[in-house]
């Protein structure tokens, strides 16, 4: 009697410990499962949350690289208008020289400023009179040989004339009176001295012309001598007020 209840007893216990086993191992497997299934989720978030922050980082870049690109074109559009503001700078200026030295020269010719430098002077005297000539007035300077030879010095480029030593105007009043010339009212005899500043060689070069100035005075028997000066001084003309 006491043997079979041993032995049931050790039957249930048996029962008993093998179903504790196989709940353990089932409470082991689920809760793994769910540890694994809470990790792949955990992952599967950090995933996404890395692929939504990488997206937004190359969104970002696009639309910095996009924003380089158009600071990079305004950067060339604006250097292209300054290169050609400096173009037009540069001309502007350049004209503004020419200006500057044209007023200069006009107001050399005018007696305005003062002029020293480099240039000629041309000597003008009448001519050995021939007793047989009918007209004496054949051999003496008269204002058409001064005008003649005064613009042939203007277009050859001289900066300032004088006749013996009296400034000569852009209006001056040149008056042939017998022996004698009236420049802007005051009287010289001949020879007539005429002075010019200006670039030497250019000056003799265009006197001295085939058929040109010089020829022309000679042929109208005025005697002619010329000469160049390293040095020439010419005040500016004191304007009465």
């Amino acid at each position: 009697m006491n043997n079979k209840k041993n032995s049931k007893g050790s039957f249930f216990s048996r029962k008993q410990f093998e179903l504790l086993i196989v709940c353990v191992t089932t409470g082991f497997i689920i809760g793994y499962s769910y540890n694994q299934a809470k990790d792949n989720r955990e992952a599967g978030t950090i995933n996404s949350e890395l692929f939504e922050q990488e997206d937004s980082y190359r969104e970002e870049l696009i639309t910095q690289q996009e924003r380089n690109k158009e600071l990079t074109e305004e950067l060339n559009n604006l250097q292209e208008q300054i290169r050609k503001y400096e173009k037009s700078f540069a001309s502007n200026e350049k004209d503004y020289k020419k200006l500057v030295e044209q007023a200069e020269d006009l107001r050399l010719l005018l007696g305005e400023l003062k002029s020293e430098g480099k240039g000629i002077r041309v000597t003008l005297q009448d001519g050995d009179y021939d007793p047989k000539s009918l007209n004496p007035n054949d051999y003496i300077v008269h204002e058409s040989h001064v005008f003649k030879l005064l613009n042939e010095l203007k277009i050859s480029g001289a900066q300032a004339i004088a006749i013996n030593g009296q400034r000569v105007m852009a209006n001056s009043y040149i008056r042939c009176n017998g022996p004698v010339i009236t420049i802007d009212g005051t009287q010289h005899p001949a020879p007539f001295v005429i002075e010019a500043v200006g670039d030497s060689e250019t000056l003799m070069a265009s006197l001295n012309l085939n058929g040109g100035v010089v020829d022309q005075l000679l042929n109208d028997n005025i005697i002619v001598s010329l000469e160049e000066n390293q040095k020439l001084t010419m005040p500016k003309v004191k304007v009465e007020s």
